[in-house]
């Protein structure tokens, strides 16, 4: 019940904001909500603890803007602290 709670919660932010952060412990099931909660919507999915993933954000001012029609999620984010001001 609370997983299915969360999912609405997550959709519901999904469409009030372009940007949606998941903070949480380690291995409480963030990623796999997120995965979830995306199934419906075209999506990239970038885990940032892989160094081709990472390449991928290299010039994240020229990247993103070339899937910004899709759901992306960035697992593991804090990996690029960079990002967050692109982010904004």
């Amino acid at each position: 019940m609370i997983k299915r709670a969360l999912q609405a919660q997550l959709r519901s932010a999904l469409e009030r904001s372009p940007a949606v952060v998941l903070l949480g412990p380690r291995q409480v099931g963030k990623t796999t909500l997120a995965l979830q909660a995306s199934a419906e919507a075209s999506t990239l999915y970038l885990d940032l603890e892989s160094e081709r993933d990472r390449a991928r954000l290299s010039d994240p001012e020229r990247y993103l803007p070339s899937v910004q029609d899709r759901l992306v999620i960035l697992d593991e984010v804090h990996r690029l602290p960079g990002l967050f001001p692109i982010l904004r």
